[in-house]
């Protein structure tokens, strides 16, 4: 897991129907201390509800998005696991 900040959210005309009610958001990775950028911007699935300047854990966890998902064959890559407080 890693945490990251939301930068900004995306939309998609055409999406796998995994996709289906979660919002795509860009998630920009932090290094340990967290001021920092660790890598390039990253496109996250999230159904938790984050918004823009919320720091947010992501994971590449297949079993986790598929698990949060709710489908097995889904293309997702980085999904949302938790918002701090």
């Amino acid at each position: 897991m890693h945490l990251a900040l939301v930068v900004g959210v995306t939309h998609a005309t055409v999406k796998h129907n995994s996709l289906d009610g979660g919002k795509l958001l860009i998630v920009q990775p932090k290094s340990a201390d967290e001021q920092t950028d660790d890598g390039y911007p990253l496109l996250a699935v999230d159904q938790l509800g984050a918004g823009i300047g919320q720091t947010v854990m992501i994971t590449s966890d297949g079993a986790g998005a598929r698990a949060l998902l709710g489908i097995d064959l889904t293309p997702v890559r980085w999904t949302v696991a938790g918002i701090r407080d």
